[in-house]
């Protein structure tokens, strides 16, 4: 291949990553992340540190990125297996697994640099953060329950904000690091029961596929009650304030809708509650987090 093609294929490689890795979901745990540096930043100084703010960024959205590439390089002959992943780009052929390994590599470099310009305490605990990620995707061949390694995984966001601006340990963290990965645990059971009937016969294990989408959409409906409560846990211990408290009143409002419209005999409207519904929870939690801390004093 002449450089000039080279050129023009490699734009269509990284929009194919891009794809690849749904770079567009980062938008579930980034808000999170965000409102514990600034929470941190808040008990730290008052002070708004934008050059941290960029690299816990960076952070998350190449460990995301990475944790993505690896579960789809990792997956690809079960996705070949399911009429749902069946397109996706490893499978039809739009990304080589050489290449999708690559871009995994990048990630995680950019993730690993990005701690280690932080803190010393981020780098020290940056491969305690991509263990969970490179399990997450063998969890489906070994446990009936593999929401809980993403669980785990997703907690690593807020705990690793936090330590991005105080460089030390964060209990307060560690509480909303609890309610993100038990919040997205629970609406990734929800998901996983559009796939039931083709994991029975491929034997992929997950929730619905073991105990049925009924018992997976109740053990949903449970962990997003322990999510809000969770979430109450970390105001009290961080005294939010008023701001803080409507956005979780909004996020209360947001689970009631999405398990309203998503039943065990009706999953016509999974795909609004998953991707509309979360997508809308993070944000909104963040947008009231930044007012009220903006109220109390952040950036003065």
């Amino acid at each position: 291949m002449s450089s000039a093609s080279a050129a023009i294929a490699q734009p269509g490689r990284t929009r194919a990553f891009l794809r690849l890795v749904v770079i567009e979901h980062s938008v579930f745990a980034l808000p999170f992340a965000y409102i514990a540096a600034l929470t941190a930043m808040y008990e730290w100084d008052r002070a708004v540190h934008w050059g941290r703010l960029f690299l816990v960024t960076l952070a998350m959205v190449g460990l995301r990125t990475f944790a993505m590439a690896v579960n789809r390089i990792i997956d690809r002959e079960i996705d070949a297996r399911n009429p749902r992943t069946a397109h996706r780009e490893l499978v039809t052929g739009a990304m080589t697994v050489r290449h999708a390994w690559t871009g995994a590599l990048i990630a995680l470099v950019v993730f690993l640099a990005s701690a280690a310009l932080l803190n010393p305490l981020c780098l020290a605990l940056a491969p305690v953060a991509v263990i969970p990620m490179v399990v997450y995707p063998y969890g489906k061949r070994f446990t009936n329950f593999p929401q809980a390694i993403l669980g785990l995984a997703q907690a690593m966001g807020p705990i690793g904000g936090w330590l991005a601006i105080s460089g030390t340990w964060s209990w307060d963290a560690v509480v909303l690091g609890l309610a993100v990965g038990v919040w997205i645990g629970g609406f990734d059971l929800i998901y996983a029961c559009q796939d039931v009937e083709t994991d029975r016969e491929t034997g992929v294990l997950s929730v619905p596929a073991r105990f049925g989408v009924p018992a997976a959409i109740r053990g949903a409906r449970v962990c997003h009650a322990v999510t809000t409560g969770l979430f109450v846990w970390y105001a009290l211990a961080t005294g939010a304030g008023a701001f803080f408290w409507a956005g979780l009143a909004i996020v209360a409002g947001a689970f009631v809708y999405e398990h309203s419209i998503v039943r065990p005999n009706d999953l016509s409207r999974l795909n609004r509650a998953f991707f509309t519904v979360n997508g809308f929870i993070g944000i909104a939690l963040f947008v009231c987090a930044l007012l009220d801390l903006l109220v109390r004093g952040l950036g003065r």
